[in-house]
């Protein structure tokens, strides 16, 4: 069977597919208007046979919510409880700003409703489920045309039941219903309704969205890529999409880790960069999840790859401030219009400047498929050049060094802000814009090598085909020290091995295809946040060990609590394989050379080669300055540095 990965950025749709055992890719511009369109006439370039499985990571559910362009919601709540949502934790994400204005609230006053209903603490009715106030508040939604509902009642992950009814009273509304003890069975009011709230924010859309893939797929098996690393199923992911909102950035990560490995690089610091922003992740010989991400300032406490993101894309804007200085994004030209480059932009960008530079070469963009216009660009920057008064030369490396500065930040918050050496990892470059500036980032940073895999252009759709089937669950527990051991804490994960073994035979998976793993996450008592621990027989001392390596000490004297079960339960598809190549000296052949061409580093013109990627092989080496052409891609090596080609394809660039 036919399988292909499909990721949709700002700039570009990135296919890659397995074609009767061999492997293929392709891109073309995305379409912001409709996303849908550019998969599907990606899908009919790249397929012709009858029986396929596509595996997709979209960002439709992340530009609903930053553009504030989701369905019209409805909350219900317990009565008193309505304003939950609104109040938050009271923090205020811009300290110093004077006139700070929290954004827009993405449920109004009077699309909150209560319910007259009440579970305690420890799951015992308070106050009994008053059918009567709830059928009210069914009547209201009903004429207020909203799209999708969010339920969120006290204490659901402990008792579901006045959830379930309500649940049941809104089905006939046939619309989207959200019930948190579905989407988020934890404690923390406020982060479990936001996450609820946000999942039957972007719902509407998401099924729309899926709905037009899937009936175009003529009925093909359709996955979509989650924010943890692992694929659900186009139904799951239509019933909670928001577990879909980092799908594109984490492919890129799986991706980055699955062929980092397979080359004996473990300890990695990803560097994604695309056409409208840059993601960065560190790993320490494993992904990094997260359970505090949120995004517009919303929380969402689903399990995520630890991933930053910033505004500099090879799209991203450059421009003079109000105090004269030169800025670069965080507003892309994205897609459309695009650079100068592509022939209609009207606002000189990152990519601009690369081809100003000499970085980029005109006729080899996209393997020779899309030509850029150099006199275009030239043009603009002249006008540009006189406005700022900067030299033309001056003003690309500029732009080059202000993107720079902003995306070695984000590197800088991923490892040195957490206690990290980036001298000690591997600068691991993809994305389309990746190639381009990893060479000079790894030199500000002091990382001794970068790591170009074959195709960086297209990993992250890579990495959708390289990821596990993955079920995440949770349940929030309060237990503590003295009330819980190993007997109990089994007793408690029963449920949920359960229902994740069932939902993976659903998928096919069975015995030992089926991976389960356990962590606890553990507390000082009195502490507000935790740290998650692998659920082993010693825990307690495990819990210890990692609080010391997080925050410099530990209290064995000190009272722990149990607050959260976590379970992950996955199932390994087939991959595609990593296969080693022969060594064939360190001179590339004739072939691999395309010609030279001057290229400015520091202000200075340099003769650069021009190589073909695709003629490299294993052991050959490239002495800087040189452009490496490829087709989902560009790799600058610069001057005093060189690349080495290893036995898998990938390129390791030494500075």
């Amino acid at each position: 069977m036919d399988i292909v990965g499909v990721d949709t950025g700002g700039t570009f749709t990135d296919f890659i597919y397995k074609k009767n055992g061999k492997l293929g890719v392709y891109k073309q511009l995305s379409t912001p208007s409709d996303p849908s369109s550019s998969v599907l006439s990606g899908l009919e370039h790249v397929l012709d046979a009858d029986l396929f499985k596509v595996v997709h990571g979209s960002t439709v559910a992340t530009n609903a919510i930053l553009e504030r362009k989701g369905a019209s919601v409805a909350l219900v709540t317990n009565s008193g409880f309505e304003d939950v949502f609104a109040i938050g934790r009271q923090n205020r994400t811009e300290l110093y700003n004077l006139c700070y204005k929290k954004p827009e609230i993405i449920v109004p006053s009077d699309l909150r409703f209560g319910v007259r209903c009440r579970v305690r603490a420890n799951g015992e009715t308070e106050i009994k489920f008053d059918e009567f106030s709830a059928l009210e508040v069914v009547k209201k939604i009903e004429h207020s045309s909203v799209e999708s509902v969010a339920v969120c009642f006290l204490f659901s992950y402990l008792n579901s039941d006045d959830e379930i009814k309500m649940g049941k009273l809104l089905e006939k509304l046939n619309i989207p219903v959200s019930l948190s003890h579905s989407i988020l069975s934890e404690f923390r009011e406020y982060e479990r309704t936001s996450t609820t709230v946000v999942n039957a924010y972007i719902s509407p859309k998401m099924k729309r969205y899926i709905n037009r893939i899937a009936e175009n797929i003529r009925g093909n098996e359709l996955r979509i890529m989650q924010s943890n690393g692992g694929s659900i199923s186009a139904e799951m992911a239509m019933d909670e999409p928001v577990r879909t909102i980092l799908s594109g950035p984490a492919g890129g990560v799986v991706g980055a880790f699955e062929t980092g490995k397979k080359a004996g690089r473990d300890r990695l610091i990803s560097f994604d960069m695309g056409g409208t922003s840059t993601d960065v992740a560190l790993i320490d010989t494993k992904l990094a999840l997260t359970f505090e991400s949120s995004i517009s300032d919303m929380p969402v406490k689903v399990p995520m790859i630890d991933i930053h993101t910033v505004g500099a894309g090879g799209g991203s804007v450059a421009y003079i401030d109000e105090g004269d200085s030169l800025r670069v994004g965080p507003l892309s030209a994205g897609a459309d219009p695009g650079p100068v480059c592509y022939g209609i932009g009207e606002k000189i960008t990152v990519t601009d400047a690369n081809l100003y530079l000499g970085r980029l070469v005109p006729d080899y963009f996209l393997g020779g498929n899309m030509e850029l216009d150099f006199k275009r660009v030239d043009l603009f920057f002249e006008k540009m050049a006189q406005e700022s008064g900067l030299e033309k030369v001056e003003l690309a490396e500029g732009i080059i060094a202000v993107a720079n500065s902003v995306m070695e930040k984000a590197i800088r918050v991923i490892s040195v802000e957490r206690g990290y050496d980036p001298s000690e990892f591997t600068l691991f470059s993809f994305g389309g814009a990746g190639g381009l500036h990893a060479a000079s980032l790894s030199g500000l940073l002091n990382i001794p090598q970068v790591f170009i895999p074959e195709n960086p252009g297209i990993l992250s759709a890579f990495g959708m085909l390289m990821a596990v089937i993955v079920k995440d669950y949770s349940l929030t527990v309060m237990l503590k020290q003295d009330t819980a051991d190993i007997v109990i804490l089994e007793k408690l994960f029963k449920p949920l091995e359960k229902k994740g073994i069932k939902e993976l035979e659903k998928e096919g998976f069975f015995g030992e295809n089926i991976s389960i793993k356990r962590y606890l996450d553990m507390r000082y008592r009195g502490q507000s946040f935790e740290i998650m621990v692998p659920f082993v027989a010693d825990y307690e001392e495990s819990f210890h060990a990692l609080h010391k390596k997080h925050y410099g000490y530990s209290n064995k004297n000190r009272e722990i609590e149990i607050v959260t079960l976590r379970l992950r339960s996955s199932g390994v598809p087939e991959k595609p394989e990593f296969k080693a190549k022969k060594y064939m000296g360190e001179k590339p052949e004739k072939k691999a050379f395309a010609g030279k061409r001057g290229v400015i580093f520091d202000k200075n013109i340099h003769e650069a080669d021009l190589i073909k990627r695709e003629y490299l092989k294993n052991g050959n080496i490239i002495k800087g300055p040189a452009i490496i052409l490829e087709y989902t891609s560009t790799v600058v090596v610069p001057p005093e540095t060189y690349a080495v080609v290893d036995k898998y394809g990938n390129l390791i660039i030494t500075v």
